[in-house]
């Protein structure tokens, strides 16, 4: 079953190029991405590599608390079989943007204040977990901010392996040891969740609250559209997008990727900017690409880290089409040992 589910999805699925195409449309259903200005070409990026920013700027008008790194690691690197020694070859980074929040709603920018999510934000967050519900996770990072948070823990209801997020407290040593968990078995069946305000949206400054019509209209198209979508032009004592690359990709390279290196299969639920951020250096993308580039909220990208490279898979069209999560031998008989093990 597993080889056979390997070699349609295969067949179809091209490991690099533009996510528009029609055959990667045809496999994946709903496009996440959409590339307004052109389209772009997007590749694989190596593990190892330099921070790509020219300028390092402070960040310091964000005031959410951060916690660089989980003190509790999960136990299996197959949460199937347990612990085994064998290194394994690939890992499953999925990325999704939070759902709908009641600014995106109200057409305000939003920037880092904690606004959570409308009724659709909820069920798009749902719709997310069902299409990753056949992916292994071990890890899961959020932004600190509580749309993201929801996305996280609604998305997981959805997955079939049934394993308990649990929000890591490491702020202080008291928040350490008050939520310890002091069982082995019940360990091996939770999911560390790490939040972070490096993963915070980019912040909008004296935009945030505002209406974007209306900012528009009083400041002027070209200078919103400039403040929106320019590379390292940020709005008033807010941030540019370059700004927030540096906060993201800095942290992903410092906490995430390590992870990936050690097999773990992992999580990001964050926001537009600090994602577009992380693709930028996952896809080599330029500046002048990445302001291009547009996410959808709630529709989860999965990237396969293997070969010290990423490997940009699309998206889970839906948790009923068997090929769809084929894309790799190991995701195929993850599959089928779900499918063993709940029927």
């Amino acid at each position: 079953m597993a080889a056979t589910m390997f070699h349609q999805s295969i067949g179809t699925l091209e490991p690099r190029g533009y996510i528009g195409n029609s055959a990667l449309h045809q496999e994946c259903g709903s496009i996440p991405m959409r590339l307004m200005a052109r389209s772009l070409k997007f590749g694989t990026g190596p593990l190892k590599r330099e921070h790509y920013c020219s300028r390092k700027r402070s960040c310091g008008s964000i005031q959410a608390s951060s916690s660089s790194s989980s003190s509790y690691q999960t136990s299996e690197c197959n949460p199937l079989n347990g612990n085994t020694s064998k290194k394994p070859s690939e890992a499953a980074l999925i990325l999704i943007r939070h759902g709908e929040s009641l600014w995106n709603e109200k057409n305000l920018f939003t920037g880092c204040v904690d606004v959570p999510l409308t009724k659709k934000g909820v069920e798009e967050a749902i719709e997310a977990g069902k299409r990753i519900s056949n992916i292994p996770i071990d890890m899961i990072y959020t932004s600190s901010l509580i749309r993201a948070q929801m996305t996280a823990m609604l998305a997981m209801t959805q997955h079939r392996r049934k394993k308990v997020p649990i929000v890591m407290h490491d702020e202080n040593e008291q928040a350490k040891a008050w939520s310890q968990i002091f069982s082995e078995e019940t360990k091996k069946q939770c999911i560390p969740v790490v939040t972070a305000w490096q993963l915070n949206e980019r912040m909008y400054g004296e935009l945030q609250g505002l209406n974007k019509q209306e900012t528009a209209d009083k400041y002027g198209k070209e200078q919103v559209h400039e403040w929106r979508r320019s590379y390292d032009i940020p709005p008033p004592n807010g941030e540019s997008l370059e700004m927030c690359a540096e906060r993201a990709v800095a942290y992903f390279t410092q906490q995430i990727e390590p992870q990936l290196r050690a097999g773990k299969n992992v999580m990001i639920a964050a926001h537009g900017n600090s994602l577009r951020s992380i693709i930028m250096y996952l896809d080599k993308l330029t500046s002048q690409e990445v302001i291009s580039l547009e996410l959808s909220t709630g529709i989860p990208m999965l990237y396969i880290a293997k070969e010290e490279k990423y490997i940009r898979r699309g998206s889970p069209a839906a948790p009923t089409e068997a090929g769809v999560y084929a894309y790799t031998k190991n995701l195929a008989k993850y599959r089928q040992k779900l499918d063993e093990m709940l029927h």
